[in-house]
């Protein structure tokens, strides 16, 4: 079993940036593709970015292609999200997972099944 552990999260002004990590633990999420998803307040929980096992290839939702970057290192167990120019729409809980059967492309379509969620990590960002 995998248990996922997100930090990083916080408040910050509109503009600026934060990087959120995720460790794993329990077992190497090396053969995993590995995402970043996120829920505001009243709202249905949204793809942000997923990244292959390797790292090879990254996915974005629209709305934060080209301010955020995910990345794995698999050595450490960890996945991280660089997010720049931050904005008061990015507000949300940020949840870390893990797709046990999926390519990474699969996570902007569906969220995966299961229980390899993390328990996520709260980002404000204030206008």
């Amino acid at each position: 079993q995998v248990q996922l552990v997100e930090s990083g999260g916080g408040l910050v002004q509109a503009g600026g940036s934060l990087r959120l990590s995720c460790a794993a633990s329990g077992r190497t999420i090396i053969s995993f593709a590995m995402g970043w998803f996120r829920q505001a307040p009243g709202k249905e929980r949204q793809f942000v970015a997923a990244i292959s096992w390797s790292g090879g290839n990254t996915y974005y939702a629209g709305s934060v292609k080209g301010r955020f970057t995910i990345s794995r290192d698999n050595p450490k167990n960890t996945v991280d999200l660089q997010m720049n120019s931050l904005k008061p729409e990015d507000t949300a809980v940020y949840y870390c997972a893990l797709d046990p059967f999926r390519p990474a492309q699969a996570m902007g379509i569906t969220p995966p099944d299961g229980d390899y969620w993390g328990q996520g990590t709260q980002v404000t960002v204030s206008s």
